[in-house]
This record gives C-alpha cells, sequence and structure tokens, in this order.
C-alpha cells in the first residue's frame, strides 16, 4: 500500500481521535470503543512485524478478524470493529495519507441469529386468564391482551394515548419506530378488557392524564412497572418460563404467521422497516411444520 513517507504511527491516530471527539462531537463511551478496536488491531499488527497502522493492507486485516473468529467472537462485534477500523481508513484517505482504504472490500462473518423465544397458545391462554377483581387486575389484562392481539412493542404500549384506540372500528393507531405510524388490528378479547379498562380507569387516573395505562399514582404507567407486572401474573398463573413483554409480540407475529403464512401482512402489523427481520419467525414456522412431519409422515418417525 502506498503511504506518505516518514508519518509516525500515532499521529494520525490522535489526529482521528480528535477529529472524532471535537468535531463529531461523538460520546465518551463511543471514542473509547473506537480507540479500543483500533488499539488492538495495532497490537495484532506488531505481532505480525507490522509497526505502523499506515502499513497494514487487506491482508492483514483479513487475518486479525479472521483471528478473532477463531476466537469465538461474535459476529456483529467484528462488524463494529470493522466498523472503527473502516472510519479510521476513510480519514487518512480524505487526509490524503493513503490512497486505499483497505477494510472496504472486507466484511464480518455472519452469527447466526437466536430464534425469538414464543409461548404456545395453551400457555398464553393460561397467562391471560386474569380474574377481573381489582382494578390492577382489570388494568394488567387489558395491557396483556392488547401485546398479543396487536404486536405491539413495550415502548409503543405504554405511549398509547385513550385517543389512540378506536372502539368502534376496532383498532388503534400507534407510533413506532422511525416516527412512523401505523393502524392496527385490536381483537375481540383484547376489545373487551380495554372497555373494561376505560369503566375503571378515572377511579386510577389523574384528571388531566391522557395515556391510555396509568400507574397507581394516577399517571402514565412506565416500561419498567408493566415489566414487572407481567412477571407477577406469570407467577400468579403458574407459569415455569421466564416472560417478558418481546415474548408476547414474537407470539403474536409467529401465531399469525404460523395460520396465515402472509409475511408481508405480518410485516406490517410489526412495524418492520426490512422483510428480512421479519423472516425469522419463517424459521419459527419452520420448526414447526418440521415437529408435525416427524410426528405424522411414516418415513420420519423413529423406530422403537
Amino acid at each position: 500500500m502506498s503511504t506518505t513517507p516518514s508519518q509516525p504511527s500515532p499521529a494520525p491516530l490522535q489526529q482521528f481521535t480528535d477529529y472524532l471527539e471535537y468535531e463529531k462531537k461523538y460520546s465518551r463511551h463511543t471514542l473509547n470503543a473506537y480507540k479500543r478496536d483500533l488499539s488492538q488491531f495495532r497490537q495484532w499488527l506488531s505481532q505480525q512485524q507490522c509497526d505502523d497502522l499506515l502499513q497494514a493492507d487487506t491482508l492483514h486485516v483479513r487475518n486479525w478478524v479472521a483471528s478473532l473468529h477463531r476466537q469465538g467472537m461474535a459476529g456483529k462485534t467484528l462488524q463494529r470493529k470493522l466498523s472503527s477500523l473502516r472510519s479510521f481508513y476513510q480519514f487518512l484517505l480524505r487526509r490524503q495519507l493513503l490512497k486505499k482504504n483497505p477494510v472496504n472490500d472486507i466484511r464480518a462473518p455472519k452469527t447466526a441469529r437466536n430464534l425469538p423465544e414464543t409461548l404456545d397458545p395453551d400457555s398464553l391462554s393460561q397467562l391471560l386468564e386474569i380474574p377481573a377483581d381489582s382494578i390492577l387486575a382489570i388494568r394488567d389484562r387489558a395491557i396483556l391482551e392488547l401485546f398479543y392481539s396487536s404486536g405491539l412493542r413495550l415502548s409503543e404500549l405504554v405511549n398509547l394515548d385513550i385517543d389512540s384506540i378506536n372502539l368502534a372500528e376496532q383498532s388503534l393507531r400507534t407510533l413506532g419506530k422511525g416516527n412512523k405510524t401505523r393502524i392496527l388490528p385490536i381483537g375481540s378479547k383484547a376489545l373487551e378488557a380495554l372497555s373494561d379498562w376505560l369503566k375503571k380507569r378515572p377511579g386510577l387516573a389523574k384528571a388531566d392524564e391522557q395515556a391510555l395505562f396509568v400507574s397507581q399514582r394516577g399517571k402514565r404507567i412506565s416500561t419498567r412497572s408493566v415489566q414487572l407486572r407481567l412477571n407477577f401474573w406469570r407467577k400468579k398463573q403458574g407459569l415455569e418460563q421466564h416472560i417478558h413483554p418481546h415474548k408476547l409480540r414474537h407470539s403474536f407475529a409467529s401465531h399469525l404467521l404460523e395460520s396465515s403464512g402472509d409475511l408481508r401482512a405480518v410485516q406490517e402489523l410489526l412495524g418492520h422497516a426490512d422483510i428480512s427481520t421479519t423472516q425469522i419467525y419463517t424459521h419459527l414456522d419452520f420448526q414447526h411444520l418440521a415437529k408435525v412431519y416427524d410426528k405424522a409422515h411414516p418415513r420420519a418417525k423413529k423406530k422403537k
């Protein structure tokens, strides 16, 4: 690789970190991550008898990533480290200290995505059979039914206002990621639970509070409170497995895809910008089909 001669190694590195700190205004946390990644690469280069970051070429970078991958480093972490290096060398390129970015053609190995955990319909029914014996129980049933009915994110649910709900049209309006509004249907069970809650809500909410779901103090419920209440009902309803709000969203997506097979519709309902994000649920659906196949197909059954 062509370089500008007699340029000491620390100087461009210091220029780069100053640029990130004073021009880009990066946070201390982000700045430290860049420094750490570049320092690790520099140490590795030194072990390869290369003492200057400006002398590194594509083969150096590729071998470094391969060594980290062999040590078990996850794909996402490798992507971040490559991003740090790519930004650094792009900075040097703009300063005319290099003629080519050695990281441009390198991609991190992909890490297998963990499939989201879901609840089966029977477990969900067990969870949602909450007796309406207190105002909090009525509120919590409405919260959990709405999670499963509409596939909401936790942040979307707590940010719902009273006017976000249209009982007549059996729908709700939510503001999701990227400030994108979407209209979602509300199932009959969730509609019933919401109607019960709205009758009781004035007894808990402060007069000027617009939030659909409120805490015992009468103000908008927090995400942490919802998580705690879900865990409370999980234990009370006798469910062994850990349940978090997103598991209800995963269950909504998986069960809907399993019964409809309409990936685009599920993408719209979940508010995914990219359908590749939704496609992970096709793997869950395949797992379900595979289990059915293994149990039913004569050639798939294991010999006893």
